[in-house]
């Protein structure tokens, strides 16, 4: 099959294990679905077929994956065995600074940005490059624990780095395990002291990024849904998300707090929506990569995503013990524990019981941020 957003949404999970779809349009491309209902991008390469996970979606986009999945096969082609003999001696520090500045043309500057900080802060062997041992990495990691996500992100920035060695023939072998380090990348939450640190930050940095990312904390919503926001969806104290907006496309009425009432009743601008795109108002603010970047520049926290604001938001939920199923209500999560035939059964609204876990995380909030002040 061709492969479309449309096709990959409506494929089903199997009873048992995993299945792969592949793609016409890209030979060797295709996305995996477990059991459990995970879809991640794959590509297959090699004379022995073997399959290689681009990214789970939708973190990762369609023409995204399929952009990644061409590069590896071209990388996959180029890299050959290469000779002892023609192992050149080189030092760690100068492979470091090559790989930054061919990361520098091939990433995005955010990644590329990343990658320095974190290679040059934690990774400054005095040694020849041929010399590095995986004890020599793994010993460098492991004085990381005490920042599991920094611990996370500093493993994959050097697996990568030496990863790109490799197949530009600096060594013969990468001294990196080929494994994740940690918990899953998608575990990140932040903080009390991150979130009121990132909390300061938006009120610093003003509309419209800075007042996008107030309500992705006060909401849990995610990015697209805040951005979209239009003034005739919000009366009587709630946010009205229409059928066919949502990532599942069904209708979503939000409650919404004092906090959020006050933001959202102060944005300025008399067009229906409430964050146009630049220069124009006919979209939504689609600004993120850009906005993000001058956004974290003055924070001294670890790397985060806007999508980890809203685990942050289920987190703290959890914390003041709101029952997993109003959590989801307000997540507008489809599965969870009333799916299936208890969906179908259960019409309660639960308006009364969000409205509540609404209101308490808002005091929760100003509390965090009371007790975190700088």
């Amino acid at each position: 099959m061709r492969l479309t957003d449309l096709q990959i949404k409506k494929l089903r999970a199997p009873e048992r294990g995993q299945k792969t779809y592949f793609d016409e349009a890209l030979r060797g491309f295709g996305v995996r679905v477990s059991q459990g209902g995970a879809k991640s991008f794959v590509v297959m390469f090699g004379e022995d077929r073997r399959l290689k996970t681009i990214g789970r979606y939708p973190d990762i986009g369609l023409a995204e994956a399929r952009i990644e999945a061409k590069r590896f096969q071209a990388d996959a082609a180029l890299s050959e065995p290469v000779a002892a003999s023609t192992i050149p001696d080189i030092a760690f520090l100068e492979a470091r600074e090559r790989f930054l500045r061919d990361s520098e043309r091939r990433t995005k500057p955010r990644t590329s940005q990343e990658y320095r900080r974190l290679l040059e802060r934690h990774f400054a062997f005095d040694k020849q490059l041929a010399q590095i041992r995986r004890a020599d990495v793994m010993r460098v990691v492991e004085t990381l624990g005490a920042t599991p996500s920094e611990q996370r992100h500093a493993f994959v920035a050097i697996r990568t780095m030496m990863n790109w060695c490799f197949k530009h023939g600096l060594i013969e072998s990468s001294p990196v395990p080929p494994l994740t380090y940690g918990a899953p990348t998608r575990s990140r939450y932040l903080s009390d002291a991150e979130l009121a640190a990132v909390w300061r930050r938006a009120a610093e940095f003003g509309p419209p990024f800075g007042t996008i990312v107030k309500l992705l904390i006060l909401t849990g919503q995610r990015r697209g849904e805040i951005a979209g926001l239009r003034r005739g969806w919000i009366a009587d104290g709630c946010v009205t998300f229409p059928e066919g907006f949502t990532k599942n496309s069904r209708e979503h009425r939000l409650p919404l707090g004092p906090m959020t009432q006050e933001i959202v009743g102060g944005v300025d601008g008399g067009g229906d929506l409430l964050f146009p795109a630049r220069g124009g108002t006919e979209g939504p603010f689609n600004g993120w990569s850009k906005a993000k970047r001058q956004f974290d520049k003055p924070l001294r926290i670890a790397p985060y995503t806007l999508h980890d604001l809203r685990r942050t938001f289920a987190s703290n939920l959890a914390r003041l013990g709101t029952p997993i199923h109003v959590t989801e209500r307000l997540l507008n999560h489809v599965s969870g524990t009333l799916s299936g035939v208890a969906a179908v059964y259960n019409r309660h609204s639960y308006a009364d019981e969000m409205r509540a876990a609404i209101e308490a995380y808002e005091r929760h909030l100003n509390e965090i941020i009371a007790a975190h002040p700088g």
